[in-house]
């Protein structure tokens, strides 16, 4: 707030119910399941899915492992079920590492015109949530991923999200915070006046560094925080304790004021058409294992190798010409050995193993395979530059990636990507998201379980109390790289 702005108390609703944040506050108390499509409904469930498929395989990695170990050994015991292990921790830290475990293998979702992953937000804080509100039907429960869907995706598209990779912001904990407190907010009952505040307590825990993609770990946990972060903001507007009013469009100290610094935030995009624009539809599902902004790149190669029947061994050369996000985002000169982090976020990585193996899956991202000769003698033929005409287009050639490969026999092959499969113009459908599910379960857990947990999922409307689902993701799983 501005210094000389007074405190103004809101008991009976939003501070300014026709500003951006209370309008977003008001819809959330007050939206139901009959306010949803059937069509938005059914994606919905497939996105917790595919979220629900990256935390069963994320659960067990080396680094998942790690952090289990450190976070238990400072948050102890509780009642939450951490994903694939058969332990319970508290709330706070089974949001933190149930979101990690999503985010394990970046294999989950992607909003691109803001990016975040909403799924590593929004399936933790609703399972901590859930353990200390009674029981949950299927059907609350998916209200509440709806709310942290469009709360995430439309609080990101206000503060120009893809401008906060280029600066260096991890874009998704930016905003994430707000997506795990509207859906944690949905099952803690608040009403208008107590979302204004978990909005408000929410936007002043955000940020993260994307310095983390070279080599940290903590890449992983980014949206982990956020996830806790966003389930603490929502239990603390439940017991009374107020959070910063009217928290989008302050103009000193506020939420877009402070973070879009420079770039033109838009505070009218987190309600224009809320309730009849469903950003859920426009939420990505990735399909290669690999951070979402060089799919196109990957899928410029497997098209070329395609079309024109050769091998990496015919390769002299590979040029990738991107837009400034992807750029940024995913080029730079490795030092070898690379981190798996650092291999999943690097485009050079994507684009040799993409040649060399014919699919970026999790089996590309095992040490040994990373450290392959054969790798690092194609990466050293791989470079990129930015093309900034792209940029020139327009957020819709966000993703325009252009792949030239000169070959020992003289010819030079070229391919432009605009969309990569699995994204927004061209997305995966509803049944190879569950196509993705049961690849990615057969490999830390038996059939019988994953069938079960499909069905829950994709019936949840039907359960009168989650604690079944719940119940079956706690289990342990296999380790996916054993």
């Amino acid at each position: 707030m501005k210094p000389t702005e007074a405190m103004v108390t809101h008991p009976e609703g939003p501070t300014d119910p026709d500003g951006p944040t209370g309008r977003l506050a008001t819809w959330l108390a007050h939206v139901t399941l009959d306010d949803i499509p059937d069509r938005v409904r059914t994606r919905a469930r497939h996105l917790l899915l595919d979220g629900i498929a990256c935390a069963l395989i994320g659960a067990q990695l080396p680094w998942s492992r790690r952090a289990v170990a450190a976070v238990l050994a400072m948050e102890g015991t509780g009642d939450v079920p951490l994903i694939g292990w058969g332990r319970t921790t508290s709330g706070p830290a089974a949001a933190l590492l149930n979101g990690t475990f999503i985010q394990g293998f970046e294999l989950d979702d992607y909003f691109a015109r803001a990016p975040l992953h909403s799924a590593s937000l929004v399936v933790p804080s609703l399972l901590s949530t859930a353990r200390q509100s009674g029981p949950v039907t299927g059907g609350r429960f998916l209200l509440g991923a709806i709310a942290g869907f469009e709360t995430g995706t439309r609080v990101g598209l206000a503060l120009n999200g893809p401008e906060m990779l280029s600066r260096g912001w991890h874009s998704g904990p930016v905003f994430g915070t707000h997506t795990a407190a509207a859906a944690s907010g949905v099952l803690r009952g608040l009403d208008a006046a107590g979302f204004e505040d978990a909005l408000g307590l929410a936007a002043t825990q955000s940020g993260g560094l994307m310095a983390a993609q070279f080599e940290a770990m903590s890449k992983r946990m980014q949206h982990g925080f956020a996830a806790r972060n966003g389930f603490y903001a929502a239990g603390l507007a439940a017991a009374g304790y107020t959070g910063i009013d009217r928290v989008f469009e302050r103009e000193y100290g506020g939420f877009l004021s402070t973070f879009g610094e420079g770039h033109d935030p838009d505070a009218s995009r987190i309600f224009a058409g809320l309730g009849e624009v469903w950003h859920t539809e426009g939420i990505s599902i990735k399909a290669h294992a690999a951070n979402g902004a060089l799919h196109p790149a990957v899928d410029a190669v497997l098209a070329l190798v395609r079309d024109h029947g050769f091998t990496a061994s015919d390769v002299v050369r590979v040029h990738v010409a991107a837009p400034h996000a992807i750029y940024h985002h995913g080029w730079w000169r490795p030092e070898r050995p690379l981190t798996t982090i650092g291999a999943q976020m690097f485009l050079g990585y994507a684009v040799a193993v993409a040649l060399l193996d014919g699919h970026v899956r999790p089996e590309q991202f095992a040490p040994s395979r990373i450290d392959s000769d054969d790798v690092w003698e194609l990466i050293d033929r791989v470079d990129a530059t930015l093309d900034d005409s792209f940029d020139k287009e327009g957020p819709e050639a966000r993703f325009s990636t252009r792949v030239r490969i000169t070959l020992r026999d003289g010819r030079e092959v070229e391919r432009l990507v605009r969309q990569p499969h699995g994204g927004p113009d061209d997305p995966l459908t509803n049944e190879e998201i569950a196509d993705k599910y049961r690849a990615l379960t057969a490999r830390v857990m038996d059939a019988g379980r994953a069938d079960a947990v499909e069905a829950a999922v994709l019936g949840l409307e039907d359960l009168d109390d989650i604690a079944a689902l719940t119940d079956l993701l706690a289990a342990p799983v296999r380790g996916a790289l054993d």
